[in-house]
């Protein structure tokens, strides 16, 4: 991942140091309520955090399934889509490590289509993800006001550029991250929104003081907001080559359903005939030939995931807004 805006450290000394290197597990568990996205957190250091678990060398065979058993544990329900993102490992993302100790975390996406609820023992409990990346929630009930502050503060950060060419370089940025300039807003680069917030000295994280968390967030432990948006970032991305959004969708469901969760995933607001063209052109769903009573007014078609679509191409996903 990104790195800039931080300091360049010392090259390797001439004696080497003996480093103990501490490796976990991270979970970022996704489930849809009410038209919003949650995770799975913990706390940690009076902030929330990423539940966190260690690899079972006698019972895991792959970290994978270390995840899945884990994730179980922590849900109470069997995980859908698992994928591995990233390891993070920065020299100082956790303050609490001992002298000559490097911490690493191995994070996962994971999705589930019921919020559980987390058992006893895991002190878990489902957070809005927005809350903690409120910037990545382009609908209609996202104030304005907030949108305008934030882009004043990625404004003013670019034009703090030492020089003409580092102040074009962070425009460029600012413009396909923040369409400061123009660009159309892409849903999958909320990684690079975190880190130009990151870079800019705008957050807790990156040394910044507490701010309306309306507008910047809740703080979280270490690094956990960035694997976050990593997450957030993946999961846009694969809605538009694989299928993944059915994981968090029941075996049934009506188009407007289907409809929500999409939006809530990907923070922007879809036209409905737009959107019910999209799904049906792309092989996508199948009716059922039932209706569903549960939508408050005409009963409406229940459909369910079209399997055959994992045969017929490559990449079944669905097109993004500000995605080409």
């Amino acid at each position: 991942r990104s790195t800039r805006g931080r300091p360049e450290r010392a090259g390797p000394s001439a004696t080497p140091t003996a480093v103990a290197v501490v490796v976990e597990l991270s979970a970022v568990i996704v489930a849809i309520r009410e038209r919003r996205p949650h995770v799975l957190m913990v706390e940690r250091d009076g902030r929330p955090a990423l539940p966190s678990g260690t690899l079972d060398p006698a019972l895991d065979r792959t970290l994978d399934r270390a995840m899945a058993r884990w994730g179980i544990q922590l849900t109470g329900v069997p995980l859908g889509f698992v994928e591995q993102l990233y390891t993070f490992g920065d020299i100082d993302r956790d303050p609490h490590a001992a002298a000559g100790e490097r911490r690493l975390s191995i994070a996962y996406l994971a999705f589930v289509q019921d919020m559980a609820t987390p058992s006893d023992t895991s002190n878990a409990r489902w957070i809005d993800m927005y809350s903690l990346v409120p910037w990545e929630d382009r609908r209609a009930e996202v104030s304005p006001s907030a949108t305008d502050e934030i882009r004043s503060a990625i404004t003013a950060w670019y034009d703090r550029g030492a020089s003409v060419k580092e102040k074009a370089a962070r425009l460029e940025r600012a413009d396909l991250c923040w369409s400061i300039a123009g660009a159309g807003w892409d849903p999958v680069r909320s990684l690079e929104r975190y880190e130009c917030l990151f870079e800019a000295g705008l957050l807790p994280e990156s040394g910044g003081s507490a701010k309306d968390q309306e507008v910047w967030g809740t703080p979280a432990a270490l690094d956990h907001r960035r694997i976050l948006a990593s997450a957030l970032g993946r999961a846009r991305g694969k809605l538009t080559y694989r299928p993944v959004v059915f994981e968090l969708m029941p075996a049934t469901f009506t188009l407007f359903a289907l409809q929500h969760v999409v939006e809530a995933l990907v923070g922007v607001t879809l036209h409905k005939q737009n959107f019910r063209r999209l799904v049906e052109n792309a092989g996508l769903v199948e009716g059922t030939g039932s209706r569903s009573d549960d939508t408050g007014g005409r009963p409406a078609e229940l459909f369910r995931f079209r399997r055959e679509v994992l045969r017929e191409r490559p990449a079944p996903g669905m097109h993004l807004p500000g995605r080409r």
